[in-house]
């Protein structure tokens, strides 16, 4: 079974609003999650639109990240208030929890995503953490959300540290999908790869457009964040499994564990990883082409202010035994990484990263 795409989406200025009719046909008694305090004057906003349409309404707030300690409380107060559907509102974690949380009690899910940080609000799979933000797994859905509404007007609201963080996420779809995947001659994946590859060269083309244009008369910016929130997702759903995720994640997956004051978007982590694995390309699959594709990144990826190394998310590799543990995550029997067509061994993983720290990168 392959759960593709969510079965209604409405996105473009005023997507919410044109949304309602269909939502009030799908639930009467939903719960709003959410997280962020930045955020809440948006929430108020749907809240009280589905009241004025005597839907009865209630709303819970995570904690921490997606995690179980959030999962179970947030569960009981929808048992406890016989709530009938969830509506996730908010950034990537908040989507997925909400996702989990609605095919759990086997009740429908309505995702509104607030930045295009992720592929998060389209998709049939939630990342698990710890409340301290430490990657646990990634958990495959019965299907994507009922309804997906990628509001642009929202979109706007959100700082542009989110869009950037998106591109970073968005970008690695082509360069772990085009590596695990080229060789299955399924004509479903290889056009997932295709796609991939067309909102790399959009992204890379309108990119830095998009973080310094204006909202209104700006397509760039229309065209990037629908990339990052809607055409990540597709390919995903499209191509499955293995064009979703390769090193770049299973790097991310393991830099979490790291437990530090900083946090750090998931794109932004994605980022750093997938320049790893494209020196890992290099030194292991003698990739001639690695080098030249890590300074085209580092070229945008410092326009758009993100991080390209693991001591700029805050982590010096070099102390508490860091370097291993990193190193050990990313190598787990249930790894991304060991999609990729070559082996992988601890001491590539610590001889990378630790070159990459060490070495300054010139563009």
């Amino acid at each position: 079974m392959q759960s593709i795409s969510p079965e209604i989406i409405f996105r473009g200025n005023d997507a919410w609003e044109k949304a309602l009719p269909e939502i009030t046909k799908l639930t009467n008694r939903p719960l709003i999650l959410g997280r962020s305090t930045y955020t809440n004057n948006l929430r108020s906003k749907i809240l009280t639109d589905l009241e004025n349409l005597n839907l009865r309404v209630n709303s819970a707030y995570l904690q921490f990240d997606c995690c179980y300690q959030d999962i179970s409380r947030v569960k009981k107060i929808i048992l406890k208030n016989n709530n009938d559907s969830v509506i996730a509102a908010g950034g990537g974690k908040v989507l997925d929890c909400g996702k989990y949380i609605a095919e759990c009690l086997n009740v429908p899910c309505i995702t509104v995503p607030f930045s295009a940080s992720t592929c998060a609000g389209w998709t049939a799979l939630s990342n698990i953490y710890t409340k301290d933000g430490q990657f646990i797994k990634d958990v495959k859905l019965r299907s994507c959300p009922k309804i997906l509404v990628y509001d642009h007007k929202f979109i706007q609201t959100a700082p542009s540290r989110t869009l950037a963080s998106g591109i970073a996420d968005a970008l690695a779809k082509w360069y772990e999908s085009s590596i695990t995947s080229s060789t299955i001659d399924d004509g479903l994946i290889q056009q997932a790869i295709q796609i991939s590859r067309v909102l790399r060269d959009q992204l890379l083309l309108e990119g830095e457009k998009a973080l310094k244009g204006e909202f209104e008369n700006n397509p760039s910016w229309r065209n990037t964040i629908e990339a990052c929130g809607l055409t990540a997702g597709l390919i995903g759903g499209i191509g499955g499994e293995k064009c979703r995720t390769a090193a770049a994640h299973a790097i991310h997956n393991s830099i979490t564990q790291i437990i530090t004051p900083n946090k750090f978007l998931h794109g932004e982590i994605v980022g750093v990883g997938l320049l790893l694995q494209l020196r890992l390309e290099e030194m292991k699959n003698n990739n001639k082409l690695a080098d030249q594709s890590i300074k085209q990144l580092l070229f945008l990826m410092k326009k758009l202010h993100l991080p390209t190394t693991i001591a700029e998310l805050g982590i010096n590799v070099f102390v508490d035994n860091n370097l291993e543990k990193i190193a050990d995550f990313t190598l787990r029997e249930k790894s991304e990484i060991h999609f990729l067509p070559f082996e992988i061994h601890k001491q590539d993983i610590v001889e990378i990263i630790a070159n990459f720290e060490q070495q300054k990168v010139k563009i």
